[in-house]
């Protein structure tokens, strides 16, 4: 797992250099010991908080004069958060990289789940469907796409529901690309339209993006969602398609399953893009849908994506990990009590609680990883699902799945979707670097070809009379799509620092980010140390040439990395692994010239 912090100079907040080693390391070993209960589909580990027998609460009737309760907790919320920003500013932020915005995201959020009696499903879509205000900058195209549900003859779970389909049914979604790709993809359209398109080899391979909104389930859609898929494709110079799934509870498990499959199955036979250019990407509840969309097209023998990028995924609705209780305060997930109406597990999963809370696709975390293509997955160690996504990427790693586990210093869930985080930057740069660098690396000896078919398909369907530019955070820029024309440019490069370092996990051996702004935070990123000190023959050739190792794999293997330029990569040999892992033959390096 690699660790990434962003030092701060407030006075009340010195820098922590894991004084208590044992504790450190006794912590990674407790989460590791706590795999073996979810290796059993159907037994609910010792620490659940949801269990398949629990009833849920009907909701309460409102009654008119109840209305005081809404006075109520707009008075003590308001209460709470001027509080807080007092606090803030007097004494420093809560968690020591916060800024004002994030202490008061965190104050807003936290303890809403005690009020459920004042919502229901609408009204939280309603708050979540809120947009910014003012003329945003035009940083991507989107396009707006309908299409209808074919029937596939699926195998496995999604058997019945798949005879069901007509054709008539239909969903929604939307592909988004950034200035810069849209802008290229423009010049190669109209150079092939005069038969002028020649080859390139210094092409970096065309990639799509299947990306899963999350929301628990019942919130959310594509639109709302662009703060995320707007710089997801801007960054990773890839079209993204971003899905309107059916919500609950209108639509409960395994019907969302059932239409990221749809979408998968679309890119690959009705629009002809390989499965070896894809890649699945969710964040939340969508993340936890990506890693269920993988597992479902492994187990029924079908094409699987290339790789995943998974933010926060909630991979455990048993809701087990202790950071439930110890992240509660300070993450921005409202934690419903589990027999409570808005309690978004019982709303997904409906009259099939008994039979599919440990399933698999519902739960991911209790599923078998092994022949999973390579994961990116990123969290923070401030939110409540913080132990499940640990244990989730120990599991996978174990499994032989090349998986690199991102966890940000005072991350909260999904802080993907908040750009004045300095954690931000660093994220989408790593899915930069995962996309552009490790992907080609670990497909070396695959010929990839984007076929032309695939290629008219697309420009078919993206250069439309509905597309619309957008910015960064997802709203319709002012400037329209004339406003794409314009030209950006985005710098950054990597330094070493010195600081200390558990010497037994590894946690504190940092590097940072530096941006050619001055103005810019550092941003620390710590890693896991080797269990042994040997180099690997492989790796002796390359400090011969003079490159520097200076980081190593995940906490629960002895692999090796190194590091240049930001561009990260996987050993071409074996290296040593932990035990019970074995068939982990490859690790993450970042190599220096």
């Amino acid at each position: 797992m690699i660790v990434i912090s962003c030092p701060t100079g407030h006075p009340t907040h010195k820098e922590e250099h894991y004084d208590n080693q044992d504790a450190c390391c006794k912590e990674l070993k407790r989460l590791e010991a706590l795999v073996e209960h979810y290796s059993h589909p159907g037994i609910a580990p010792p620490s659940a908080r949801m269990t398949p027998s629990l009833k849920i609460n009907e909701q309460p009737q409102w009654k008119s004069w109840h209305a005081y309760k809404y006075a109520f907790f707009v008075a003590s919320k308001v209460t709470q958060m001027t509080g807080d920003a007092l606090a803030h500013t007097i004494w420093g932020p809560r968690k020591k990289s916060w800024g004002i915005q994030m202490t008061l995201m965190s104050s807003l959020m936290r303890g809403a789940g005690k009020h459920t009696e004042l919502m229901d499903v609408p009204s939280i879509r309603t708050f979540m469907g809120m947009g910014g205000f003012g003329p945003p900058p035009a940083d991507a195209l989107v396009t707006p796409v309908t299409f209808q549900v074919k029937r596939r003859r699926l195998r496995g779970i999604l058997e019945s529901l798949d005879a069901q389909e007509t054709g008539t049914r239909e969903l929604s979604g939307e592909w988004l690309v950034g200035k810069r790709t849209w802008q290229r993809l423009q010049t190669e359209w109209k150079a092939a339209q005069v038969g002028q398109r020649t080859h390139n080899p210094h092409k970096p391979t065309e990639r799509v993006i299947l990306y899963i909104h999350g929301g628990a389930y019942y919130v959310g859609s594509a639109e709302e969602k662009r703060i995320i898929s707007v710089p997801l494709a801007q960054y990773t110079d890839a079209r993204v398609f971003s899905l309107n799934y059916r919500l609950a509870p209108e639509c409960t498990f395994p019907g969302p399953l059932h239409d990221a499959v749809s979408a998968y199955f679309r890119l690959t036979e009705d629009l002809h893009i390989p499965p070896e250019n894809i890649l699945v990407s969710g964040d939340s509840a969508g993340g936890g849908l990506a890693l269920a969309l993988l597992m479902y097209l492994r187990d029924n023998h079908y094409p699987v994506p290339a790789g995943g990028i998974l933010m926060s995924p909630w991979v455990d609705m048993t809701m087990s990990g202790a950071s439930w209780d110890s992240n509660a305060a300070y993450d921005v997930i409202p934690v419903f009590s589990p027999d409570d109406h808005m309690n978004p597990i019982a709303n997904y999963l409906g009259s099939g609680m008994e039979k599919y809370l440990m399933h698999p696709y519902a739960s991911p975390i209790f599923g078998d990883f092994k022949d999973l293509p390579p994961l990116l997955i990123q969290s923070g160690d401030s939110e409540v699902l913080q132990d499940e996504i640990t244990m989730l990427a120990n599991k996978a790693e174990l499994a032989g799945v090349k998986v690199r586990h991102e966890e940000y210093e005072d991350g909260v869930h999904v802080f993907q979707t908040f750009p004045f985080l300095k954690i931000w930057h660093v994220a989408f740069m790593s899915m930069r670097t995962f996309v552009l660098d490790t992907l080609p690396q670990l497909q070396r000896g695959i010929t990839l070809v984007f076929p032309e078919t695939a290629e008219r398909f697309m420009e078919t369907e993206m250069d439309s009379d509905a597309s619309l530019a957008v910015s960064a955070d997802g709203r319709i820029a002012s400037a329209g799509v004339k406003g794409l024309e314009e030209d950006s440019e985005d710098h950054s490069t990597l330094y070493e620092s010195d600081d200390d370092h558990c010497t037994g996990c590894g946690h504190g051996k940092t590097w940072s980010l530096e941006q050619h702004h001055p103005d810019e935070p550092k941003v620390k990123i710590s890693v896991i140390p080797p269990s042994s000190p040997s180099t690997p023959p492989h790796e002796a050739a390359l400090l011969e040439k003079g490159m520097k190792r200076v980081s190593i794999s995940s906490r629960s293997s002895s692999r090796s990395r190194s590091r240049s330029r930001g561009r990260p990569i996987f050993s071409e040999k074996p290296v040593p692994a932990a035990p019970h892992a074995s068939d982990v033959d490859t690790a993450w390096q970042f190599w220096a010239s």
